[in-house]
């Protein structure tokens, strides 16, 4: 079974759009795990635009599926981790202006940072992870790298899925199956949602988890608004 990592972020910028501590973020991640999610990912970056490091503090107490922190592995980023020890820590190679992640390492070109890194969270108990594009070359790199496991940055396969190009999936199945016979386990994440997920977890081999923050957030918001205003007519009456 695939398990269902949800991505909190979007909730922190919902906070920090109007100040004070609504939705609450630590709540919020208490209730994802009560409706059946299976871990808590959370991306803070250096300019603390939605999750913020105190977040990542005020998590750990109360995620007790798995906790994911994915981001750059700067050196606040570094000691942010080692202090909270979440389940598993992702790479990414965000630039620090990024809107979003846009790509994966290249995981030959940083084999040597990316093995000092990847060695000082293992050496603290801490799972590893990291964000690669679906490109074989890049899988063996990551092997090389002493990671755990890879997770597949999934934004080309989710707009090519929404042209109506299924073929995009291909590349995605190879590189997990490299990756499993290297030994190496299996993520996923970025733009998957309800309308690709099915066709996703049905193709790709020995997929451990996908992470989904922006879409499960927006979906949530669509699929629940009208349950919401009636409970506010209701009220009115």
């Amino acid at each position: 079974m695939t398990k269902l990592s949800v991505n909190i972020n979007k909730i922190a910028t919902l906070r920090n759009s109007r100040g004070g501590d609504v939705p609450n973020v630590v709540q919020f991640a208490k209730d994802v795990q009560r409706f059946g999610a299976e871990g808590v990912t959370i991306h803070p970056r250096p300019d603390e635009r939605h999750i913020r490091y105190q977040d990542a503090r005020d998590l750990k107490s109360e995620v007790y599926t798995e906790y994911n922190i994915e981001g750059n592995p700067i050196d606040s980023f570094v000691n942010l981790v080692l202090e909270v020890k979440p389940t598993q820590v992702t790479l990414v190679p965000d630039a620090v202006d990024a809107i979003t992640s846009d790509a994966g390492w290249d995981t030959i070109k940083h084999k040597t940072f990316l093995v000092d890194v990847i060695k000082e969270f293992q050496n603290n108990g801490i799972r590893t992870s990291i964000f690669v594009d679906p490109v074989l070359e890049q899988i063996e790199g990551a092997k090389a790298t002493g990671t755990d496991r890879i997770e597949l940055y999934t934004e080309r396969f989710a707009h090519e899925y929404g042209l109506g190009n299924t073929n995009a999936i291909k590349s995605y199945v190879k590189s997990a199956q490299l990756a499993h016979d290297l030994g190496l386990g299996v993520n996923a994440g970025h733009d998957l949602s309800l309308d690709n997920i099915k066709f996703f977890k049905e193709n790709i081999p020995n997929l451990l988890e996908v992470s989904i923050g922006h879409a499960l957030i927006a979906e949530s918001l669509y699929l629940g608004v009208e349950n919401v205003i009636q409970m506010y007519l209701r009220k009115l009456k």
